[in-house]
């Protein structure tokens, strides 16, 4: 990034924010918790949010980790930091304080911004870290200079910039660290560029087609990739982002209907939950697509969406390849049952080993401080996803499971994802998880938790019966527990390893 004069690399594009605020000023930019700005508003707040990090000693290549739940102060920052040349380090607000100060240490933050609301969390995970500036974002993003930044922090917020903010992108520049929610293990720090993030939108933008009615609805959160690529999307498009600061089906509902959204990004348990509140009302026919992430899409669920008329569209992408990697068209999905779509322009994939591979330029840089893992993943020019699936002759791409989730039992591979289709199908189940356990005769067999509806009573004898009928004798459960409910990750991942371990070991399978 640079600022406004001098020539300019191929890699380097003006500023999308500053370009939007120029070209349509006065155009909805954003609704978030009761307001509701221009492009010019919005550009005008990231650039006083830009001074005032500069002037408290934010500068080029500093990383700044950000503690706020999704709303318009997050919005600000994200367009902020890039202004000054500075690398966003977006953090899970739901993490326990030993889980931040890990992530903040791991990434080499030097500075760290908290919403008010989240000041307590802020201070007992990184109160004492040496090093760490804590500072108010209303401090940040604000007309008028609030308390004083924690740990006695005394730079002067509110001072001359050293030096003219960038109105230009490097798209070979890091715009981000974000870690991955960590279905298995610790979580990694995925460096992606601003280059990784315009490629995405742009693939979305081509395959989805573009409208300047359109409304992206935002209900992941903000510091995963899925709610960030949002924010980017919308800017680079010039639409209005609607973002919520919490999932709730209702409002959820309720803005689609009145707010004209036309694109909504969920994963499977967050549109369960729409549709039951909804009741069978069908939505208004401004909704054009509901993109469907976060892991394969369950047969039932996208069967129910296609009784109500529900544009369902599911997807496949991972953090390490800037969200959306294939993306269903919501034309497409009762012709291809299980499909997770072509390839978004210009993102190539192909199967080695059942192995799904990932090159083009929305494939990350690496992982942050981790050489020998990245060298792993990124092998021969191809992202190695971890993940298993096929390909079939028309090139739409077919999503497995991961391949440490894979459930190998006597020799027979068992995907988890399939075990799940067939109790999620079952109308006393509301959610349900598989994964393989240690046996001594076959290696590993088949385990579930699952989660009744309200109402609902079953039995480990019900639900085993039930799969018996529907799936081979080798994939049907050998031990079903019950709980209230299952480990997921913000973005609505199923986390496997917890799984596995609140498997009821110590008790007899037919008492689970």
């Amino acid at each position: 990034m640079s600022g406004s004069r001098g020539a300019r690399p191929p890699s380097w594009i003006p500023d999308w924010l500053r370009h939007r605020a120029t070209v349509h000023p006065e155009r909805l930019a954003l609704v978030a918790v009761g307001e509701r700005l221009s492009f010019a508003d919005l550009d005008r707040r990231a650039d006083r949010a830009a001074r005032r990090l500069a002037a408290s000693g934010v500068g080029a290549g500093v990383r700044v980790a950000v503690l706020a739940r999704a709303g318009a102060a997050f919005a600000v920052l994200a367009h902020a930091l890039p202004r000054i040349g500075a690398v966003m380090v977006p953090l899970n607000v739901r993490l326990a304080p030993p889980e931040i100060t890990w992530q903040v240490t791991d990434s080499r933050a030097a500075f760290l911004l908290y919403e008010d609301g989240l000041a307590d969390l802020a201070r007992t995970a990184c109160g004492d870290l040496p090093g760490l500036t804590c500072v108010p974002i209303a401090t940040m993003d604000s007309h008028t200079v609030g308390d004083t930044p924690v740990p006695a922090a005394q730079a002067e917020v509110t001072g001359p910039v050293p030096g003219p903010l960038r109105d230009w992108i490097d798209l070979a520049g890091l715009q981000g660290i974000i870690y991955t929610s960590a279905t298995s293990g610790r979580p990694k720090g995925v460096m992606l560029s601003f280059g990784n993030h315009w490629w995405s939108a742009i693939g979305t933008g081509l395959h989805l087609g573009l409208s300047r009615h359109d409304r992206w609805l935002a209900v992941l959160p903000l510091f995963h990739v899925g709610g960030l690529a949002i924010l980017w999307r919308c800017v680079i498009y010039g639409i209005p982002a609607i973002v919520h600061e919490a999932f709730d089906p209702a409002a959820v509902n309720q803005a689609i209907d009145a707010e004209g959204v036309t694109l909504i990004s969920v994963v499977s348990t967050m549109l369960e939950r729409m549709l039951d509140e909804r009741g069978g009302r069908p939505y208004p026919p401004t909704l054009r697509c509901v993109l469907l992430g976060g892991g394969p899409a369950p047969g039932p669920l996208v069967e129910r969406c296609l009784r109500l008329g529900v544009p369902v569209a599911p997807t496949y992408g991972l953090t390490e390849a800037a969200s959306q990697v294939a993306t269903m068209l919501p034309g497409e999905v009762a012709a291809r049952p299980g499909a997770a779509g072509k390839p978004l322009p210009p993102a190539e994939i192909r199967i080695e080993d059942e192995e799904i591979l990932v090159r083009g330029p929305t494939v990350m840089l690496g992982y942050a401080g981790r050489p020998e893992e990245t060298a792993r993943t990124l092998r021969g020019g191809w992202l190695h996803t971890g993940d298993l699936g096929h390909q079939d002759a028309d090139g739409y791409l077919y999503v497995h499971e991961r391949r440490d989730d894979l459930i190998i039992t006597g020799g027979e591979n068992v995907y988890p994802a399939e075990v799940e289709a067939v109790l999620l199908a079952h109308p006393g189940v509301e959610d349900a998880g598989a994964v393989g356990v240690p046996d001594q005769q076959w290696g590993q067999v088949v385990a579930v938790a699952v989660k009744c509806r309200p109402g609902a009573r079953l039995t480990a004898g019900e639900v085993r019966a039930f799969c018996r009928t529907r799936l081979a004798g080798y994939k049907t459960p050998k031990h079903v527990w019950f709980v209230d409910n299952l480990p997921r990750s913000p973005a609505g991942k199923l986390i496997r390893r917890l799984l596995r371990e609140q498997a009821p070991a110590s008790v007899e399978p037919e008492a689970w």
